[in-house]
């Protein structure tokens, strides 16, 4: 995925972590596509990540990280998007498992809950990490209601 278009999206809250997210993505060549919140001024989650859903779903990028206080209304609202698989993550080994057998394509991180150190850890699992397929990629298929 290197080289590739990341989606990142977040409230106020998950603001600074966002930030700090897109340097990482930018010094691992990645590229990056802010959908905002671009403050820490109070702002409603589905305004910034139903958009990068779309993004993602228009395949203009393969995946995307969100962020809230606590990474559930974030994850609840992409995962809204028919072809949106995300993960809420709070240790590496989840961030790792979604992608390697739930071909998960959003990471979802709190930002309230989960130190950064272990939401950039999770970060750093679900980027390098691809899906497995093989028995997985059965089930993965039969996720989708449409």
């Amino acid at each position: 995925m290197k080289n590739s278009i990341v989606a990142v999206g977040s409230d106020h809250a998950g603001f600074q972590l966002k930030e700090r997210i897109k340097a990482w993505l930018e010094t691992n060549d990645y590229r990056v596509k802010d959908f905002g919140t671009y403050s820490e001024d109070s702002v409603d989650y589905p305004d910034y990540v139903h958009p990068l859903a779309e993004y993602i779903e228009s395949g203009e990028s393969p995946v995307g990280i969100v962020i809230c206080g606590s990474g559930n209304g974030v994850n609840m609202t992409v995962n809204k998007h028919q072809k949106i698989r995300s993960a809420l993550c709070w240790e590496p080994e989840l961030a790792k498992m979604a992608r390697l057998h739930n071909d998960a394509n959003v990471l979802a991180l709190s930002a309230r809950y989960v130190n950064d150190e272990v939401s950039m850890k999770c970060v750093e699992e679900f980027m390098n990490t691809n899906f497995e397929g093989g028995r997985h990629e059965r089930r993965v298929n039969k996720i989708s209601c449409s």
